[in-house]
C-alpha cells in the first residue's frame, strides 16, 4: 500500500502546473473585469474611494484607483501568460485585502444573501423579507416566468466571501507560482536561472 501511495504521489506531483493553471485562469476574467470597470469610470470611482461620507474614504483617491485598477486589469493579463505571477500576487493580494476589509466587511462574510445559512448576520436575515416582498410584485406586476428563466433572483449581500476567496487564491499562486509546464515563469525559469 506504501508502495502504491509512493506511486500515486509521484505520477500526481508531474500535473502541479494544471492546479496553478487552473487558479490563474479562474482569478484573470474576474480581476480583468474589476480592472476595467474602474478604468471604464475613472472618476466615479475616484469620487467613491475619496469621500467619506458616502464612500472609502481613502486619501489620493485618484492614484488608489490607478493601483487598483492597474494591478487587476494588467495583473489578469500576467495571469493568464503565468508571468511574474509571484510578484504579481503581491499587489493583487493588497487590492483584496482592502476590498474585504474597507468595502465588504461590514457586510459580514456572506457574497450573496441567504438567511438560511449559518453565516447570516441581521442583514442578511432582513433580506428574506425583501426578497419575498420584490418578487411578490414581478410576480403581479412583470413576467415573472421571463424575469427568472435566467435564475431565480437574490439578494446581494456583499460581504467579504469573494475577497477573501481571491485572496487566498492569490496566497496559493504566491507560493506556489505560475506552475509547472503552464506558465511564462517557468519556461523563463528553465532558460535563464542558473540552478546551484
Amino acid at each position: 500500500m506504501q508502495k502504491l501511495y509512493a506511486q500515486f504521489i509521484k505520477a500526481i506531483g508531474q500535473l502541479d502546473g494544471v492546479a496553478a493553471l487552473a487558479l490563474r485562469l479562474y482569478l484573470a476574467p474576474v480581476l480583468m473585469q474589476a480592472g476595467y470597470n474602474k478604468l471604464s469610470n475613472f472618476s466615479d470611482t475616484a469620487a467613491w474611494f475619496g469621500n467619506a461620507e458616502w464612500g472609502l474614504g481613502l486619501p489620493m483617491p485618484e492614484v488608489m484607483v490607478a493601483l487598483a485598477a492597474g494591478s487587476e486589469f494588467l495583473g489578469g493579463i500576467l495571469l493568464i501568460l503565468g508571468l511574474a505571477t509571484r510578484l504579481i500576487s503581491i499587489p493583487l493580494m493588497v487590492t483584496m485585502a482592502v476590498a474585504a476589509f474597507s468595502v465588504h466587511w461590514k457586510n459580514g462574510w456572506l457574497a450573496i444573501a441567504d438567511p438560511n445559512s449559518w453565516l447570516a448576520n441581521e442583514q442578511v436575515l432582513t433580506s428574506a423579507e425583501k426578497l419575498a416582498a420584490a418578487k411578490s410584485l414581478l410576480q403581479e406586476h412583470g413576467h415573472y416566468d421571463w424575469l427568472t428563466s435566467s435564475g431565480n433572483f437574490v439578494i446581494l449581500n456583499n460581504g467579504i466571501e469573494f475577497a477573501i476567496t481571491y485572496l487566498f487564491m492569490l496566497l496559493g499562486l504566491l507560493v506556489i507560482g505560475g506552475g509547472r509546464y503552464t506558465s511564462l515563469d517557468y519556461f523563463i525559469a528553465r532558460r535563464y536561472l542558473v540552478k546551484t
